[in-house]
């Protein structure tokens, strides 16, 4: 039960950290394209190419705070489901254009965040 209420607190503190984030990003840019979104998926991609190197890399292994950050915390963040109905919505209203670039940006520049961390840990 201790591991269900590690990944449960920290799926909490992810999910008002991306509700605070994307609503901050969302009312100094607003618009039609769905930046608070991007920049959560681009910032959690970029977290976790920094805690899973350091978790799982270096020192002794530690399943609860892996478990806390990466599956709660990152995965409470992170939010893919809205990028894929964010990206459906723009398609099905006619905005072909706005879909592909949140599709193409999301996953170019999450990766390139996953690369970064990684490599500032790794260095």
């Amino acid at each position: 039960m201790n591991r269900y209420l590690t990944v449960m607190l920290g799926a909490a503190i992810g999910g008002l950290a991306r509700y605070l984030v994307g609503s901050a990003v969302m009312q100094r840019f607003s618009g039609r394209f769905p930046l608070g979104t991007l920049v959560v998926n681009v910032t959690g991609c970029f977290l976790i190419g920094i805690l899973l190197p350091l978790l799982t890399e270096r020192g002794e292994p530690r399943p609860n705070l892996r478990l806390f950050l990466i599956v709660g915390v990152l995965g409470g963040y992170t939010t893919f489901s809205s990028f894929a109905w964010e990206t459906f919505q723009a398609v099905d209203e006619g905005s072909r254009w706005i879909g592909f670039a949140n599709v193409a940006l999301s996953v170019i520049l999450g990766y390139l965040a996953v690369w970064c961390g990684t490599w500032l840990v790794r260095r």
